[in-house]
């Protein structure tokens, strides 16, 4: 077990409920790309995942292009990103 290890940076991909799912499902090979239709099933993978948050960081954090992960689509995850890069985008609006 990697935790056993001292790995614990990489022993939440070992909890991943994709772990044992078709990885074309998540990264389809080919010219038919991800439909919405195998979105909406990686997506429910996902949304059953007890990692899913550590997966979209490791994603965002080295920018991961294609498939889905942590529950995202790459263009979802370009416009958190772009969101995240903003000036003033985590500062807190004081009320008037």
């Amino acid at each position: 077990m990697a935790a056993e290890r001292g790995d614990y940076a990489t022993y939440w991909r070992e909890r991943a409920a994709c772990l044992r799912e078709d990885p074309d499902l998540f990264f389809p090979v080919g010219n038919g790309g991800l439909t919405p239709a195998r979105i909406d099933e990686a997506k429910a993978v996902c949304g059953r995942c007890p990692v899913v948050e550590q997966c979209l960081e490791l994603a965002l954090k080295s920018g991961q292009a294609d498939g889905v992960w942590g529950g995202t689509t790459e263009s979802e995850r370009r416009s958190m990103s772009r969101r995240a890069a903003r000036p003033g985008s985590d500062a807190v609006t004081p009320a008037a």
